[in-house]
C-alpha cells in the first residue's frame, strides 16, 4: 500500500499497524492517574540518581497527561563546574527536537489556509532547484518533510560547517546528486525539511522566525522560545554545550544553527515546550480553543516513509511530516530524537491515545539518557515496572555514532608507508581551487607546511600535514577533533596540482576542487 496515497486513510493504518502488527500493545484503561503519579516520583530519583552520576550536566522534564503539565522539574547545572541550576525555566537548543515543533507552525499555516501540505515548491519559490528537473517540477512541502525528496542526507550540512548562509546553502543543493529516486527513498535531511518550511511561509511575505513566533510561541505563551540563535545567546539562564574531555563533561564549543533553524535552530526550555506538547495532545485544541484544525495536524503524524526498526526496544518506524511514528511494544507513539554532537540531546514522545507526553532536553552529547528516561517512565506507567536499564541500552547506541569510525580513520592513517614518498615542492599545491557546489577553496603556504581555506571569504582555515607523496592530513571537527581526514592532489607533468580533493567535503561526492588560474 502506497502510504502517501491514502492520506484520508491513516487511522486505518495506525488502527491496523497497532492491532495487527502489535497486538499485545497495552490497553490505554490501565493508565491510571495512581499508575502515572508513582511513575513520576520514580522517574524523578532516575533523572536525580543519572546526572548525580555524571550521565548529563544537567537536563530538564516536562510531562503532559490530557490538558495539563503534571511534572516540570530541572536537574543538574547549565554549565559543568559551575553553580547555576538547571530549572524550567533554563533556555537549551533543542537541535532536531526543532523538526516537529517546526511541523507544528506548517500546520498552523496550512489550518489558516496559507498553503497546503501538498502545494509545489516550485509555486511557492520558483528559484529552488534539486539536481533533476523533474522532481524540482513536482516536490512539495509534505515531500521535504517527510525527508523523500532524493536529497541525501548530509546535503548542505558540510556548506553549514564552512560557513555559508541559509539562501547559499538552499540554492547551492541543485548541484547535489540525489541518493535515491523522487519520493523512493527515506533520507533523513536537514536542509531539505529547511526548504520546505522557508517554502512554506513565502506567501506570508515574512521570516521564518516571525512567523513561527506569531503562528505558535506567541499562541501559547512560549516567551523563551525562539528560531533565533540571538535570542537564545541573550538568556542568562540558558545551558550550556557539553562534550566529553578526557573523561569530563566540558563547555568547549558554541553553536550557531540558524541556517537551518526550522530543521535545528529552535531553543526553548521544558515550561515552554509542555506548552506544545499539550497542543498536540489535544489535536490543536489549547486552553479550550482549536488553535491548528485537526486534519491540518493529523497529517503531521501519517507514516509515510519506513525507517526500518527502533534500535533499542525494536518497534517499527516511521516518519511522518515532522515526526517518527512508532509502533511499539506500548502501542502508538509520535516522538523526535535531537542531538547536536557538540553537545545536546533532547527527545518529545507522546502517546496519542492516552493523551500522554514527556519531554526531555539535556545539555550533552554523546548520551542516550533522554531516551532512556523516556522509555523507563513508558514502562512504569503501562507495566508498573522498567522492563530494562534502558539508560544504558540506549547509552551504547549513541557513544557508537562516532567512535568506531574516529578508530577507522585513525586505522587508515595510522602511519604513512615507509618510506613516505616526498610532497612536491609547496608551490605545486599553493593556488585557488573551486567548484559550484563548495565554491573557492585557497591553498597557502604557512612556514614549512599548507593551509586550506574554505567558505566565503576563507572563512574556515585548516591546517595540512604532509602524510605521503601529494596527500595531506587535517583535523576538521571540533566535536572529533582527533578524526584525521586526507586532502589528495593530482599533480600533473608540469609539477602543478590541477585538482584537490577534500575528504571531509566529500561526503555526496562533490569534495573535488579544480584548479582555477595560475
Amino acid at each position: 500500500m502506497r502510504l502517501d496515497r491514502n492520506l484520508c486513510h491513516w487511522r486505518i493504518w495506525a488502527f491496523f499497524a497497532v492491532v495487527v502488527l502489535w497486538p499485545h500493545a497495552a490497553a490505554a484503561d490501565t493508565i491510571t492517574p495512581e499508575r502515572i503519579t508513582a511513575a513520576m516520583s520514580k522517574l524523578e530519583a532516575l533523572a536525580e540518581g543519572a546526572v548525580a552520576d555524571g550521565a548529563v550536566p544537567g537536563l530538564a522534564i516536562g510531562i503532559v497527561h490530557g490538558d495539563e503539565v503534571i511534572f516540570l522539574k530541572g536537574f543538574g547545572h547549565c554549565d559543568a563546574g559551575k553553580p547555576e541550576a538547571v530549572d524550567a525555566d533554563t533556555v537549551f537548543q533543542i537541535a532536531s527536537l526543532s523538526k516537529p515543533v517546526s511541523a507544528t507552525v506548517v500546520a498552523a499555516l496550512v489550518s489558516d489556509g496559507i498553503v497546503s501540505w501538498d502545494s509545489k515548491v516550485a509555486d511557492l519559490d520558483p528559484a529552488f532547484r534539486l539536481a533533476e528537473p523533474y522532481p524540482t517540477s513536482e516536490l512539495t512541502v509534505r515531500d521535504l518533510f517527510s525527508h523523500r525528496s532524493g536529497l541525501p542526507g548530509t546535503a548542505g550540512d558540510d556548506l553549514e560547517d564552512i560557513g555559508y548562509d541559509r539562501a547559499e546553502i538552499l540554492h547551492r543543493l541543485r548541484f547535489v546528486p540525489p541518493s535515491s529516486s523522487f519520493r523512493a527513498g527515506y533520507s533523513y535531511s536537514n536542509f531539505g525539511l529547511t526548504e520546505g518550511a522557508i517554502a512554506a511561509v513565502k506567501q506570508t511575505g515574512k521570516s521564518w522566525e516571525d512567523v513561527a513566533e506569531e503562528k505558535l510561541y506567541r499562541r501559547l505563551g512560549m516567551a523563551s522560545t525562539s528560531s533565533r540563535h540571538a535570542d537564545f545567546a541573550k538568556h542568562a539562564n540558558r545551558a550550556a554545550l557539553h562534550v566529553k574531555v578526557d573523561g569530563v563533561w566540558a563547555a568547549k564549543v558554541r553553536r550557531d544553527p540558524d541556517a537551518q533553524a526550522p530543521a535545528g535552530g529552535v531553543s526553548s526550555t521544558a515550561r515552554d515546550l509542555s506548552q506544545w506538547v499539550r497542543l498536540i495532545v489535544g489535536n490543536g485544541v489549547y486552553d479550550g480553543k482549536t488553535l491548528i484544525a485537526a486534519d491540518a495536524l493529523d497529517q503531521t503524524h501519517v507514516p509515510l516513509m519506513a525507517r526500518g526498526k527502533n534500535p533499542v526496544s525494536g518497534g517499527a518506524s516511521f516518519y511522518g511530516l515532522g515526526w517518527n511514528v512508532e509502533f511499539g511494544r506500548h502501542g502508538l507513539s509520535w516522538g523526535h530524537a535531537g542531538a547536536f554532537s557538540v553537545g545536546a540531546r533532547t527527545l518529545v514522545t507522546i502517546f496519542p491515545e492516552e493523551r500522554l507526553g514527556i519531554v526531555i532536553i539535556a545539555n550533552a552529547f554523546p548520551t542516550g539518557l533522554p531516551e532512556g528516561l523516556s522509555d523507563s517512565f513508558a514502562d512504569l506507567v503501562f507495566e508498573g515496572s522498567v522492563e530494562k536499564d534502558w539508560i544504558k541500552a540506549w547509552d551504547g547506541i549513541y557513544a557508537s555514532l562516532f567512535g568506531p569510525a574516529v578508530e577507522a580513520a585513525k586505522a587508515t592513517y595510522a602511519a604513512p608507508p615507509s618510506p613516505a614518498r616526498p610532497a612536491a615542492p609547496v608551490s605545486a599545491y599553493a593556488g585557488r581551487y573551486a567548484n559550484d557546489f563548495i565554491g573557492d577553496a585557497v591553498v597557502v603556504s604557512a612556514g614549512d607546511g599548507l593551509v586550506l581555506k574554505v567558505g566565503p571569504a576563507g572563512a574556515r582555515s585548516y591546517s595540512l600535514t604532509h602524510y605521503d607523496g601529494d596527500l595531506f592530513l587535517t583535523f576538521p571537527d571540533t566535536e572529533t577533533p582527533d578524526r584525521p581526514t586526507g586532502v589528495s592532489f593530482v599533480v600533473g607533468p608540469d609539477g602543478k596540482a590541477s585538482a584537490m580533493t577534500i575528504g571531509f567535503l566529500n561526503d555526496n561526492h562533490l569534495g573535488t576542487l579544480r584548479r582555477v588560474g595560475d
